[in-house]
């Protein structure tokens, strides 16, 4: 028999409706976790959730067993030696991760801190980072990376599990909705408890580390994917117009392509610098450009460029500038080869017509070094992070993806220009979900995989500097130390989200 709404039932859907009429959910959203609440319940009071072995948990999420997998996670297990080695690893890579992590919250605090009235403040939906609410996260790439991150991360624990002897009842995803929000191994929790603290903190560790492992995997082939684009229309574009400048004065416009300068091929940045090389300020030279399929039919058309002197023109800024010295700049400029009567076109920021994908091509670029591609590597993921948002959820400019094609390559040809983008985006997303999940599972604060490791890691460290004293007290001490510091890096999180809403 269906029971009437209780007491947090109805604080609960009020707060979804008061969330939609103030706009900080979209109001469908707020709709649509009411109905998928109530559903649930409904289902839960018929029986039909046993029948599904799942469990309604914390009102909204459905948690929906499945012992499939098991054989499969039984025979991957297998290798116990190199699993346990593995979980080792990943203690020791999660411990320098989870270092960064710290300082990134800290150095974002104290920023907020500093200057609470000059931060961006995001809306209270984009601080959930959920697929199709999120203003900066699309839905149908971001949910398939996330199903697969979290089903890897899961199946990690699962696997340390069994390579020291726990046994595992049942996987499943956590669903909110036809959202997945996400996903568990659900292992016997008794013998986790009774497991030694570095095998605990190696089924911790495993979680986040696979997905982090997993991020840089994708990137390598995310970089194998943007080395498969060509231009369709080979030349140089730039971002903006200069004023009072010769390619103001002819017409030029923002993200077309210049393909011809005089008859002379230009295909990329290279090619368009040394053409320039025949040409001094106060000449004029034929630009063939093409406008830019972004904005509408590509139409070519032939324009003259009366060139401005560069030289002459960066010193005029110069003088307009408070914090700029002539002198020190003139110093500047001839080490960098710039001379009185070298020709300007006044644009800014140009650049090839692959460049929506250029900076994504370095691990095969024969130009970086081993040394150079394993940094950029390593430090690609953070770069990645603020890309949707300064980009408004694209993997790349809408003017740079049009100038894109599929390359020669077998399969570029085989799947075609929508075929690459689409795989382009699909890693890009995979490849976020994969380190975000990773990088905010290591916050040192439960229930974060973090916080765990933090706390036995704590024990270890107090029982080594409390050496003879009473367990019980050791064990007290550990608890006390990550009860505090879940609190200071609650404390410390919470600064960048609400303190630039007080000011």
């Amino acid at each position: 028999m269906a029971k009437g709404l209780s007491l947090n039932e109805t604080l609960f859907v009020a707060i979804l409706l008061w969330a939609g009429i103030r706009g900080w959910l979209p109001i469908w959203a707020a709709g649509l976790l009411i109905g998928w609440y109530f559903s649930m319940r409904l289902l839960e009071d018929n029986g039909t959730l046993d029948r599904w072995n799942a469990t309604r948990v914390l009102g909204i999420i459905l948690m929906l067993r499945t012992g499939r997998g098991k054989v499969a996670l039984e025979t991957l297990a297998r290798p116990r030696r190199f699993w346990r080695a593995y979980g080792e690893f990943s203690i020791w890579l999660c411990f320098l991760v989870m270092f960064g992590v710290i300082l990134l919250i800290v150095l974002a605090a104290i920023s907020t801190a500093m200057a609470p009235a000059q931060q961006n403040v995001l809306p209270a939906s984009d601080l959930l980072l959920i697929p199709g609410v999120t203003s900066f996260v699309p839905f149908w790439w971001p949910v398939i990376g996330l199903v697969i991150a979290l089903v890897i991360h899961e199946y990690s624990h699962g696997l340390q599990a069994r390579a020291h002897g726990m046994q595992i009842r049942s996987f499943g995803l956590l669903l909110a909705g036809p959202l997945p929000v996400g996903a568990f191994a659900e292992p016997e929790y008794e013998e986790i408890v009774r497991a030694p603290r570095r095998e605990r903190m190696r089924l911790y560790a495993a979680g986040p580390s696979i997905n982090l492992l997993a991020t840089f995997i994708v990137l390598i082939l995310l970089s194998a994917t943007a080395t498969g684009f060509a231009a369709e229309n080979p030349g140089v574009h730039a971002s903006a117009i200069i004023e009072d400048t010769g390619a103001k004065d002819a017409g030029l416009q923002p993200y077309e392509t210049i393909t011809h300068i005089d008859e002379v091929r230009v295909v990329d940045y290279d090619s368009f610098t040394e053409a320039m090389k025949a040409y001094s300020s106060g000449e004029t030279a034929e630009f063939t450009v093409m406008s830019s399929a972004a904005h509408g039919e590509v139409e070519q058309r032939v324009i003259e460029i009366t060139f401005t002197d560069r030289w002459q023109f960066m010193m005029d800024r110069c003088e307009e500038q408070a914090d700029c010295v002539p002198s020190e700049l003139e110093e500047q400029l001839a080490e960098i080869g710039i001379e009185q009567g070298d020709a300007f076109v006044g644009v800014s920021n140009l650049r090839s017509n692959t460049a929506g994908v250029e900076g994504w091509t370095f691990i095969f670029d024969d130009q970086f070094s081993p040394a150079q591609k394993t940094l950029g590597l390593l430090f690609a993921p953070l770069g990645l992070l603020g890309m949707p948002i300064a980009l408004e959820g694209h993997t790349m400019q809408l003017e740079h993806r049009a100038l894109l094609t599929a390359g020669d390559g077998p399969i570029a040809s085989a799947i075609g220009t929508e075929g690459m983008l689409a795989a382009f985006d699909f890693l890009f997303w995979l490849a976020w979900i994969n380190f975000l999940l990773g990088f905010a599972n290591l916050i040192p604060m439960i229930p974060f995989d973090g916080g765990h490791m933090f706390r036995d890691a704590a024990h270890s460290t107090m029982r080594f500097v409390m050496r003879g004293a009473d367990p019980m007290r050791i064990e007290g001490a550990a608890n006390r130390l990550s009860s505090m510091s879940s609190l200071i890096v609650l404390f410390i999180v919470a600064i960048p989200i609400i303190l630039p809403r007080l000011v």
